[in-house]
């Protein structure tokens, strides 16, 4: 990454290719512009492309390649996985249960399984630390209920959740589970079997792939209704050629990820402890599980500040707060309110998440120009305060 340019620490939102995906699109982008589908030698080239990527992902899941499902992305994985099981199942149950915390293409999905299908949704709360109870999944398991649905590690705090111990208690009640591992898949050993999950979405673009490509895992035997209606690409589960250098690529991160993950993720582990320990120092606190989280990520607050003043001051850190901003207020993240954060602790969060190419001498410019930056955004704060207590009339 160029050097001159601010320190990358939003690889949560989105990573950039490795080199060894561009090289690997590259045949495919210049000379196999075939239809997988088709049966001459272009055809088969960029079928056989596909082939290897599928078996690539199925390395790095450890599941069968006829379970890998092509997808647009992470969002259309979630998506398939709830209304394809909701519509599948329909006969025999009108229920789902997730968690507050999920991702949009989570959340959305089940309001919309709520507001136009007529399905019944709970939305299940989380502890201080971020992690739903699995008792309280299995309290929520009602006849009828067909799908769970819970992040494997969510996208603002890195929190895990207990998907093997959910899972198996769902198995005994025969019910579904899906986990959005959109930001796991490549950070941790994401293993299916050892999961015991019966849906799985992975979202190319968070390790290291092209962004418009994803994966739906479906366990053999999971029955779910097709999300794109079409010929019967993907084994009749998702209609659409194929978007095969997307394909390729994401088929080679998942290579690139099973060869390196040993040696990343203590690498990563370690940056992410360096950075928290420079920010508490200087009195930040972190938000979510001490330990049970993902080894890139950092969720910190400076309370009293808003983590989006912090941001501005700091041009030098490219990162995120996780917050909205509706009609120029900004508002605290749904996912740190969830948790029984105040909201004034809340607005002063700021994600960060570092990935193969942060440093060590990255994550100490970082530090320092956030500590600085907070300092700045406090003081302005509180000039601000006083301010408008000597201009509020009496």
């Amino acid at each position: 990454m160029d050097p001159a340019a601010p320190i990358y620490l939003d690889y949560n939102a989105t990573t950039p290719l490795d080199p060894a995906v561009i090289e690997a699109m590259r045949p495919y982008l210049e000379l196999h512009f075939g239809n997988p589908s088709s049966g001459h030698a272009y055809g088969r080239a960029a079928l056989a492309g596909v082939v290897a990527a599928r078996a690539q992902v199925a390395a790095l899941l450890g599941c069968a390649p006829d379970e890998v499902v092509f997808t647009g992305g992470g969002s259309e994985a979630d998506n398939q996985a709830l209304i394809g099981v909701a519509l599948a199942h329909r006969d025999r149950g009108d229920h789902l249960i997730t968690t507050r915390i999920e991702h949009p293409a989570v959340l959305e999905t089940c309001r919309y399984l709520e507001r136009r299908l007529g399905f019944q949704v709970t939305y299940l709360p989380v502890d201080e630390q971020g992690q739903v109870d699995p008792a309280a999944v299995e309290t929520a398991i009602t006849p009828r209920t067909l799908l769970i649905s819970v992040m494997h590690a969510n996208n603002e705090t890195g929190v895990l959740q207990p998907i093997a111990a959910i899972a198996a208690l769902a198995r005994r009640h025969g019910v579904l589970v899906h986990t959005d591992a959109a930001q796991s898949v490549g950070k941790l050993p994401v293993d299916v079997t050892a999961l015991g999950v019966d849906l799985l979405a992975v979202a190319g673009h968070k390790l290291y792939a092209p962004k418009g490509v994803g994966v739906l895992y479906v366990r053999r035997g999971t029955t779910l209704d097709p999300f794109v209606h079409g010929a019967g690409h993907e084994g009749g589960r998702r209609a659409g050629t194929e978007n095969v250098a997307g394909i390729v690529g994401l088929g080679a991160a998942c290579a690139v990820a099973r060869e390196r993950l040993s040696a990343d993720r203590p690498r990563l582990t370690r940056l992410r402890d360096r950075l928290e320990q420079a920010l508490t120092a200087a009195g930040w606190v972190r938000n979510g599980h001490p330990t049970e989280r993902l080894p890139n990520t950092l969720n910190a607050s400076l309370i009293g500040a808003e983590g989006e003043a912090v941001l501005q001051r700091a041009p030098t850190v490219a990162a995120s707060t996780g917050s909205a901003c509706h009609s120029g207020h900004t508002e605290p993240s749904a996912v740190l309110l969830a948790m029984g954060l105040t909201r004034e602790r809340a607005l002063g969060a700021v994600r960060l998440s570092l990935g193969r190419w942060t440093t060590e001498p990255a994550v100490d410019r970082a530090a320092a120009a956030l500590i600085a930056a907070g300092r700045a955004a406090l003081d302005s704060h509180q000039v601000s305060a006083v301010s408008g207590q000597q201009t509020t009339p009496s």
